[in-house]
Formats: C-alpha cells, sequence, structure tokens
C-alpha cells in the first residue's frame, strides 16, 4: 500500500520539521505518534475497515493523522471543512456516513455514530469488498448543487510516489478540496514543510509567508486579485516565494500580468484540476501562463467540440447523487471550452456558463476580465438571463470598493466596456451588492441562466 511507504518515509526522517500550525512546529515523529494514538482510537469507538467515516475540521496536524489512520485502516472518508456546517447534515446522509468526527481543537473530540448501509450503493459496496480506502469529496457547488464525489483513495495516491522536491508549501486550499488533499500529500511524500493558515485573508497569509518564509502558495485567481487590491503585500516581506500555483478557475490575463509586475522573480504555474480527475502533472508556457499542457502519462486528453476530454485511471469512481459524466469509452467530460496551440490548452470557460445572445456566445470571463480593471471595482460575476426578444441578456454582479450611486457607476460601466467589447457583450443589467461573490474556497460564485 502506497500508505504504508509513506509511513515508512516518515520514520527515516522522523526528526526533520514536517508542519508549522498556530506559529509551533511539528516533526515527522509528532505526526507518526499521533498516527498511533488514532488508530488505538479508532479500536476503541469500533470503527471497523469499509466503515464510512465523516472527519470535520480545518487544517491541523491530527487531522492529517485521522486520515492517514483512516486510509490505513481501509475506511472510507468524508473530509469536511467547518464551513460546511449548514449542509453538513445532507452531506452525511448522501454519503452513508456511518462515523463522524469532530476536532474541537486541543486535542479535544467528539465521535457520533450514525444509522447508514453503504453497502446498498454498488459505488462504496465494491470499495468495501476490494479492502480499499475511499475518498468522498463534494464540489463547490459554485454553480449548482454539489455533488458526492468517490475516489479510490490508493488510486489517488499513486502520483506522489515520486515527489521529490521539498519546498516549504502554505496550504492555502481546504482541507476538503482536492487541491488541498494534494497540498498536504505533496508535502508528506516529498518531506517537505507545510504550514497551515489558520485565517486566509490576504494579511494572514502574506503574515504566513514572511514569519516561516514559504516557498510555495497554491492559491486561486479569486484570492490574487483580492491580494492585489489589499496591498497586503507591500507591508511584509514575501521574497522567500518561489512558486504560486492557481487553479480552480479561469485566470484573466490582465490579473496574471499585474502578478507578474508584484512577483517578478516568482515563478506562475496554472494547475489543471477538477474533484472527478485529481490535479496531474502540468506545464505552462514560459511566456504566458493561461497556457497549460497536462504532463503526465497517465491522463489522456482529447477535444470534441471544443470541449475537453481526459481519461485516466485515477479518475473517480463515480458520483454518489448524480448521473456519470463518462463516456461509454471511459472519457470524463469535464465540459471545459478550450482553444488548443500544439501541446498546450488555454481554458476559456465552462459550457454551462456560456451565454447565448441572439445566437452569439459570450463567454462571462472575458466580460470579467474588463470589467475587472475598471476603477472601483471590487470583484464581479458575469452571469445570463433569459429575454424574451434575445434569449438571452449578459448581466453583471459588482462590489465595490468605495460607495459610488448606482446609476452613475452603471453609466460609467457602459461606457467604459463600449470600445473594448462587441455591443452584445456589454452587461444590460448591472447589480451593485455588498455581498461576496466568491465562495469559501475562493471561487467565484456562479448562478445558473434565469
Amino acid at each position: 500500500m502506497h500508505i504504508d511507504r509513506l509511513i515508512k518515509n516518515m520514520e527515516l526522517i522522523s526528526k526533520q520539521e514536517a508542519i508549522i500550525f498556530q506559529d509551533k512546529i511539528y516533526y515527522y515523529k509528532d505526526i507518526l505518534n499521533q498516527i498511533e494514538v488514532w488508530e488505538q482510537r479508532l479500536k476503541l469507538h469500533n470503527i471497523e475497515k469499509g466503515k464510512v467515516v465523516s472527519i470535520i475540521s480545518d487544517y491541523s496536524p491530527e487531522a492529517i493523522s485521522v486520515i492517514i489512520a483512516l486510509i490505513r485502516n481501509q475506511n472510507i472518508i468524508v473530509p469536511l471543512s467547518p464551513s460546511t456546517e449548514v449542509q453538513s447534515s445532507d452531506f452525511h446522509n448522501i454519503s452513508y456516513t456511518q462515523h463522524i468526527i469532530e476536532l474541537l481543537g486541543d486535542h479535544r473530540y467528539q465521535i457520533e455514530k450514525k444509522d447508514s448501509t453503504p453497502a446498498n450503493n454498488l459505488i462504496l459496496r465494491n470499495l468495501i469488498e476490494n479492502k480499499h480506502a475511499g475518498l468522498i469529496l463534494f464540489t463547490s457547488g459554485s454553480s449548482g448543487k454539489p455533488k458526492a464525489v468517490v475516489h479510490d483513495f490508493e488510486k489517488l495516491l499513486i502520483k506522489f510516489q515520486h515527489s521529490k522536491k521539498n519546498y516549504r508549501t502554505l496550504c492555502f486550499m481546504l482541507f476538503d478540496h482536492i487541491a488541498g488533499i494534494d497540498s498536504y500529500f505533496y508535502c508528506l511524500f516529498s518531506g517537505g514543510m507545510a504550514i497551515y493558515p489558520v485565517s486566509r485573508n490576504p494579511a494572514a497569509i502574506c503574515k504566513l509567508i514572511e514569519k516561516h518564509k514559504v516557498e510555495v502558495l497554491p492559491t486561486s485567481p479569486t484570492f490574487l486579485n483580492l491580494l492585489l487590491i489589499s496591498e497586503e503585500y507591500k507591508k511584509y516581506d514575501l521574497s522567500s516565494l518561489e512558486i504560486i500555483t492557481f487553479g480552480s478557475e479561469r485566470m484573466h490575463s490582465l490579473l496574471l500580468d499585474k502578478i507578474k509586475n508584484v512577483f517578478p522573480g516568482v515563478k506562475l504555474i496554472q494547475k489543471y484540476g477538477v474533484t472527478e480527475l485529481g490535479s496531474p502533472p502540468s506545464k505552462t508556457k514560459p511566456e504566458d501562463s493561461t497556457w497549460i499542457k497536462i504532463d503526465s502519462d497517465q491522463f489522456q486528453t482529447r477535444i470534441i467540440d471544443d470541449i475537453l476530454y481526459i481519461k485516466t485511471e485515477t479518475a473517480m469512481l463515480g458520483y454518489l447523487n448524480a448521473p456519470s459524466p463518462f463516456t461509454a469509452d471511459g472519457w470524463y467530460n469535464t465540459g471545459d471550452t478550450v482553444i488548443v496551440d500544439g501541446e498546450y490548452l488555454q481554458i476559456i470557460g465552462r459550457k454551462s456558463e456560456i451565454i447565448n445572445v441572439g445566437g452569439e456566445k459570450v463567454y462571462p470571463a472575458e466580460v470579467e476580465e474588463i470589467i475587472q480593471s475598471l476603477s472601483n471595482v471590487d470583484e464581479v460575476v458575469v452571469y445570463g438571463e433569459k429575454n424574451v426578444i434575445m434569449g438571452q441578456i449578459v448581466c453583471a454582479k459588482v462590489t465595490l470598493l468605495e460607495e459610488e450611486d448606482s446609476s452613475q457607476f452603471s453609466k460609467r460601466l457602459k461606457k467604459y466596456c463600449k470600445d473594448k467589447l462587441e455591443p452584445y457583450k456589454i452587461p444590460v443589467k448591472i447589480k451593485i451588492t455588498k455581498n461576496k461573490l466568491h465562495n469559501t474556497r475562493f471561487k467565484k460564485i456562479r448562478q445558473p441562466i434565469h
């Protein structure tokens, strides 16, 4: 088992620093000790092999130790961050959760038992019968209802076997996000150090980078935009940063140029990953990081009608609450519209988000990029509404840095867009809001066309 190899590697580097959490250093031996403690607790609470176990926590050394102990116990694991509390009851039911472990901090915890029969579900029954640890993740639901994605944890860990470069990585992406899982397992397998944040606002992240000499920051374009707007990067020494990776949504070229100017010596790498597939190794064009090449023999790609399809052995086993998105021959329809330049791809947007204005296609990201460059704009989300004449119209929801008359702002926005966008792409309706336009995963909240 890959997880047993990880344990052996950790034993070899037991005296090395593994995690920084709340300004305290935890060594690999500390994590190994915690894993042993939790293996005993699983026996004490009769959490048997094959059981579905939800763990409610954000990052902490103990949370990672619980995850590893559960993998070794061949459990099916449902990590849930505290931000999902409102939906947690539904998530427990959808995932057939049988035990809930909630970490309360300071080594306190509580365990609740639930009555559920995962063997009634074919996907989960196969995992249990094959004696493989499983992973259930819920998609962000940023553009619809969250889907319950089931993975074979053993397969997900394959790609970490050759992790060599040991960086000091700030684990920004959430504990229950596929990119978050990617971050902390890469750190462990490579013998690197993971820095766990308590807060994810720009000031807190910059402070951690300066204090702990962070080398790698995996994040999202939405957070990078908030970082630039806040100007917190000017208040801290961020010279230790070597790599910023970004993904989960499209990166605007204007934002990318600003990031390059602020961090001229930092390597910018776009990652392509979806909850259903994991995150394959990738390369970006040296001259333009909005272009990406999936750089792995384990991931095959093909384009049909401008839509990206991916085939991989590490793909999810299926959804628990939605139809299968795989073709008959095993290709996953990502729903992402792309353009191609040789081996490189550029993600244009989700097919489901395209706005059809009188037969003309409008990609929200294209319009958002222009509006985001307008003065006084904090965040923007562009979406479509049904219209009896045009079929659909373009609308924009905006948060502002400073108060501004809504009528005057709308006029100013439309005038600004006039020589930058075709007329049908200019928003017809503009709404100013004080609500955040991103979710806890720092991803834009999309709304379906209505």
